[in-house]
């Protein structure tokens, strides 16, 4: 049975829910919810293809529209999406940082150099460049998003992270309000209601 994980190719079966809680904030968080398990079964994936993943990448300001991802460079935002949803859960349930996802965030991020060096020719003089060909876009949106994570997992934000509340929905949100426990209107709902249908059952078998 194929999980939502692996789901590459697989194209979303409902519309895309809105951001997350604190998504529009940490882009991280909007990563790790970019694949999400949906009632029946079924599921929507953002990276879930090479053209998919270069949109999403694009939404998000880290790489041009033209970029070209291949399927490997789908494959590599799925894996290190599922490195950072493994420490947010972590983080979560209080447990110890798993020390494969913590390499795997700290590999993305320094993956490539963070300082311009100086450099010098002679049409711009003395002046600072990346080191890194500007090609390597993959390996800067990688470097980004585990930055991101990293923030948000050590930042003062990390005590508000929580899991949506709304089996079987697979997000990860920032409480904002109050005690607030979905991730959106259409969980909430989803979890009133069952909690509702569980009431009345308990009653009829009373």
């Amino acid at each position: 049975m194929r999980t939502v994980w692996e789901a590459a190719g697989a194209e979303a079966v409902q519309p895309a829910l809105p951001p997350a809680p604190g998504a529009e904030q940490y882009v991280a968080l909007d990563f790790a919810d970019s694949a999400v398990a949906l009632p029946g079964g079924q599921f929507t994936d953002a990276l879930g293809t090479p053209a998919a993943a270069n949109r999403w990448l694009t939404e998000h300001g880290l790489a041009p529209a033209h970029a070209g991802l291949q399927a490997m460079c789908a494959a590599q935002l799925r894996a290190l999406r599922e490195q950072v949803r493994t420490l947010l859960a972590s983080r979560i349930d209080g447990h110890p940082a798993p020390p494969a996802a913590l390499q795997a965030v700290n590999d993305a991020m320094t993956r490539v150099p963070t300082a311009s060096l100086l450099r010098w020719d002679d049409v711009h003089g003395l002046h600072r460049a990346a080191a890194h060909p500007t090609t390597q876009i993959l390996d800067h949106a990688l470097a980004a998003l585990a930055a991101d994570a990293a923030e948000l997992l050590t930042g003062p934000d990390a005590e508000q992270l929580s899991a949506c509340g709304s089996p079987p929905c697979n997000r990860y949100l920032l409480r904002t309000h109050g005690r607030r426990q979905w991730c959106s209107v259409r969980c909430g709902d989803r979890a009133r209601a069952a909690r509702a249908y569980a009431r009345r059952s308990q009653l009829k078998g009373a």
